[in-house]
């Protein structure tokens, strides 16, 4: 299977981008085609036969990876797999690729696979890496439903059939509105223990529009991909979850103008998924109320 990978960067971090394109170097099998999007910023130099694309302003995580897939290809069809990589990221090990291409090809139904992201120095997995409700363990592989977008591997098939990321999310939850349109099209996702993604821990707070993000992108993922009576059940638990919390008065503030601003602006089209998806989701451990 042929692979290549995607990754965005805006430019500020130059040595952690060129010791993950060395990491996908040295992967085992095959060699991976790496395309660098500068997302708004100019692209630092990168080794020779890695192809860059400069975009003149920022479309966000999901339109800069989106922008990438096209790069090999409408829906990145001159590949059978993309992997998304954060550019502060790095492949622990030298055998992921080889690893992607055996799930995929013994599993066809296999859609996306989800990386472990551990810290370099500690080993340790956020639990909020880990995607499913049961977290305790990051070691354990298993079915989920949803995956993380800056380690992740995707067939391109899955982006063929049911579209890329949605452009418009700009950060957050970009990757659940995928995984939720790739399950209720009969694709499964698997997490990964085993495919590693070297990552420092970080606040995902850190971002100045993080709160404002989360809620708005919360209320569009709902709007978007949800039956309509599971709507406000889905999201009436997210704002007691958040509530519960106990968020600062500014985080508190910027989260309910989100809030708003998701009942308010378009979410792009709507396509509920089918109740059989639903009871999927809830077989698997994570049904689409929480």
């Amino acid at each position: 299977m042929r692979i290549g990978a995607v990754v965005i960067t805006m430019g500020n971090r130059p040595d952690e981008l060129r010791s993950l394109i060395d990491s996908v170097a040295r992967q085992e099998g095959d060699p991976v085609d790496v395309v660098v999007v500068g997302n708004g910023s100019p692209v630092p130099e990168v080794p020779k036969g890695v192809r860059t694309v400069e975009l003149p302003e920022n479309l966000g995580i999901p339109g800069g990876r989106n922008v990438g897939v096209e790069a090999f290809g409408p829906a990145g069809r001159d590949v059978d797999i993309v992997l998304f990589l954060d550019d502060d990221g790095l492949l622990a090990r030298s055998d992921t690729a080889e690893l992607c291409r055996a799930a995929f090809t013994a599993d066809p139904r296999l859609g996306i696979v989800s990386f472990r992201i551990a810290d370099p120095a500690t080993g340790v997995t956020q639990r909020r890496h880990v995607p499913r409700l049961r977290a305790d363990d990051p070691l354990r592989s298993s079915r989920v439903t949803t995956f993380l977008g800056g380690a992740c591997a995707v067939r391109t098939r899955v982006l063929e059939q049911v579209g890329g990321l949605p452009d418009a999310f700009f950060y957050a939850h970009e990757e659940t509105d995928l995984a939720w349109r790739a399950l209720d099209a009969g694709w499964m996702i698997d997490y990964r223990s085993d495919m590693v993604l070297h990552h420092p821990t970080t606040d995902p707070s850190r971002h100045g529009v993080y709160h404002r993000m989360v809620a708005r992108n919360r209320v569009w993922l709902a709007r978007r991909n949800l039956p309509a009576p599971l709507v406000p059940v889905y999201l009436a638990v997210w704002a007691l979850l958040t509530l519960v919390r106990r968020p600062t008065r500014p985080a508190l503030k910027a989260w309910l103008g989100g809030f708003r601003e998701g009942w308010t602006t378009p979410c792009g089209d709507r396509r509920p998924m089918k109740w059989r998806t639903v009871w999927r989701l809830t077989r698997l451990g994570r049904p689409p109320v929480i």
